[in-house]
C-alpha cells in the first residue's frame, strides 16, 4: 500500500507520534518540552524516525536529514546537561528541538503528497508548484514560530526562564 516497504512501514509508524505530540507541546507550551512524559515520547519517536531513515532512504538528501534530526535531538534535550538552567540553555533547546519538528514535518507532508491518494498521488514531480508551496508555507511557519518562541523566552523573568 502506498509504495511502502515493510521496514518503510516501521520507519513511517515509529516517527508517526512525533507529529500530534509536537503539535501539542507547541499549542500547549508554546515549545517542546523534553523533560516531561510528552517530551520523552517526541524524544523516542523522533530517534526511531531519524534512525530508520537510513534504511529506506532514497534520496541522498534523506541521510543528512536524519544525520541533522539526530543532532538536534541529542543537542536539544542534552543542553540542560552541559550549561545547566542557564538561560542560554532553554533558547538552544527551543531553537534545536523546533528545527527537529520542522525536519520531520517536510519530509512527511512532501512523501504524503507523493503517495496519496493511492495510484493517483497530488504530485508527481519534485518541483510541483502544490509541493514548493507546502515546503514554503511550511518554511514561513518555522520562521514566525521561532521568531514567536524566542521573543517569549526574552520576555519571561530570568527566574522563570525554566
Amino acid at each position: 500500500m502506498f509504495g511502502i516497504s515493510p521496514l518503510g512501514w516501521i520507519h513511517t509508524l515509529g516517527s508517526l507520534p512525533a507529529i500530534p505530540v509536537a503539535f501539542y507541546m507547541f499549542a500547549r507550551h508554546g515549545r517542546i518540552v523534553p523533560r516531561s512524559m510528552v517530551g520523552a515520547v517526541y524524544f523516542v519517536s523522533m530517534l526511531i524516525g531519524a534512525a530508520t531513515v537510513f534504511l529506506v532512504a532514497r534520496q541522498p538528501v534523506s541521510y543528512g536529514i536524519g544525520t541533522l534530526t539526530i543532532l538536534l535531538l541529542v543537542a536539544g534535550y542534552g543542553i540542560e546537561l552541559i550549561l545547566g538552567s542557564a538561560r542560554i540553555a532553554r533558547y538552544i533547546e527551543t531553537i534545536c528541538l523546533s528545527l527537529s519538528a520542522f525536519l520531520l514535518i517536510v519530509p512527511t507532508v512532501s512523501e504524503t503528497l507523493r503517495r496519496v491518494p493511492d495510484g493517483h498521488p497530488l504530485v508527481t514531480d519534485l518541483k510541483s508548484p502544490l509541493l514548493l508551496g507546502a515546503q514554503g508555507g511550511l518554511l514561513a511557519v518555522l520562521v514566525v514560530g521561532l521568531t514567536a518562541q524566542i521573543i517569549y523566552l526574552v520576555r519571561q523573568p530570568k527566574t522563570a526562564a525554566n
